[in-house]
């Protein structure tokens, strides 16, 4: 069917259903006068969605989009996952983060009876201080760690294994390639440039690998020829670090 403009109440929920949605699943306050009702954004998931999907919502608030979309996934077994954004990090820790909690473990109401679990679960993340600058060069105060984890993950997509802990270059492998990071004077240099500058002899330093090698650093004074011959390609910070 084509979806229809205008949707009812009575298939889409109302103001004072989502009222006693959140006063359920909130304690305190709910911090919102007008909360949508979980119906109403199953709806629009419903026609704007498949399963597998992502679903980003950059105004979280109370979480009806995170509640609806584990809702969806409990009733047909599908596999959405969700991206939740909250600037304020006190409704972001008592409001949205609690709602999920409750609805992925189960809770009681306030009539006493149990509500089953939908299953599922989420990770609560925080932003750090940007990356890089309004020029796009990297923040003087970026750590090691922070900028390992970036560049793992912008060059195989897949999150650190582990936290650099700014004691190797060598920030670990992935479908056979090693991935090193030239930054901070990982390699005991501190002077300007130092030991961010891919030479032979810091070639020479860096931890083994029996495979292709992806050095990140801020400069390279080795030719072409070598680096084909020692398996290596070199990517140039901050040019080829992703920053989208």
């Amino acid at each position: 069917m084509v979806p229809r403009s205008i949707w009812t109440h009575s298939e889409a929920g109302h103001n004072q259903e989502a009222k006693l949605e959140g006063l359920q699943l909130i304690s305190g306050e709910t911090y919102f006068a007008t909360p949508k009702p979980v119906r109403l954004l199953k709806r629009v998931l419903e026609v704007g969605s498949d399963s597998p999907s992502l679903i980003l919502d950059s105004f979280a608030g109370s979480s009806t989009t995170g509640h609806a979309v584990l809702q969806m996934n409990k009733a047909d077994g599908g596999n959405r996952r969700f991206i939740l954004v909250e600037m304020d990090e006190n409704i972001a820790k008592n409001v949205t983060a609690q709602r999920l909690t409750k609805v992925v473990e189960g809770y009681t109401n306030a009539k006493g009876e149990a509500v089953p679990a939908l299953g599922g679960g989420f990770r609560y993340c925080t932003l750090g201080r940007p990356l890089f600058d309004e020029s796009g060069q990297i923040d003087p105060e970026v750590s090691f760690s922070d900028l390992a984890a970036h560049v793992f993950f912008t060059e195989t997509g897949s999150p650190l294994p582990k936290r650099a802990d700014g004691h190797s270059p060598l920030l670990g492998t992935f479908d056979g390639r090693a991935i090193y990071l030239l930054f901070n004077g990982i390699l005991g240099d501190k002077r300007p440039a130092g030991g961010n500058i891919l030479t032979a002899r810091v070639l020479e330093q860096l931890p083994k690998h029996d495979g292709p090698r992806i050095i990140y650093g801020e400069g390279c004074r080795l030719g072409k020829a070598r680096l084909l011959k020692a398996n290596v390609t070199f990517k140039q910070m901050p040019y080829d670090v992703n920053v989208g």
